[in-house]
């Protein structure tokens, strides 16, 4: 039961900070969205939001992070196709959400890069997290691993800024040019057959 609602929280936790950011989410709203008493949160994350922050952030990078694995793993050899997935899916979730539904970690991480260190960090090790999955996923196509790291950074780095741009201007244009630039990008990268 408890285990539960420590879960319940960080989920919790991790959908507000997604939708409304880390500063728009307060405590309480946490609670009310977990469904779980006030003093919980206390006894959970003694450190408070900060805490809460971070291992929210660790726990959505961790679900991504398996969910591109799968994408992954579904498109077999094809890596330009489980790219174009993968872009897919973020096209879905933004518009099924309304446009709410962002990267969980670029949310929090535009906010407290340069004020909170534990939040900035947590943010940056699941970044360095899905470049390295991501960089796997191209050496296991045949890129040299050093090359498929860069490329990795480069996907990594137009991914977010796509989500960015197609949040701010309520349309997925951004991330659906995005994605055909980076598959095109890495086609060109894959050993010849």
């Amino acid at each position: 039961m408890a285990n539960d609602t420590r879960q319940r929280l960080l989920e919790a936790s991790a959908q507000l900070f997604r939708e409304q950011g880390y500063a728009g989410t307060g405590l309480k709203q946490i609670t009310t969205a977990g469904g779980a008493p006030w003093g919980s949160l206390y006894h959970f994350f003694p450190g408070g939001k900060e805490q809460l922050g971070a291992e929210a952030i660790a726990h959505s990078g961790a679900r991504y992070e398996r969910l591109f694995e799968l994408t992954f793993a579904r498109g077999g050899e094809d890596i330009v196709q489980c790219v174009r997935d993968f872009f897919q899916l973020s096209v879905d979730a933004l518009e099924k959400s309304g446009w709410a539904d962002g990267c969980p970690i670029a949310t929090v991480a535009m906010e407290v890069a340069s004020t909170s260190e534990p939040l900035r960090h947590a943010c940056a090790e699941v970044f360095a997290s899905w470049e390295a999955a991501f960089a796997r996923g191209l050496a296991g196509a045949g890129i040299p691993p050093e090359r498929a790291a860069e490329l990795a950074t480069y996907a990594l780095a137009a991914f977010e800024g796509a989500i960015v741009l197609s949040r701010t201007t309520h349309d997925t244009r951004a991330l659906r040019i995005t994605a055909e630039v980076v598959a095109t990008t890495l086609r060109a990268e894959l050993p010849a057959a």
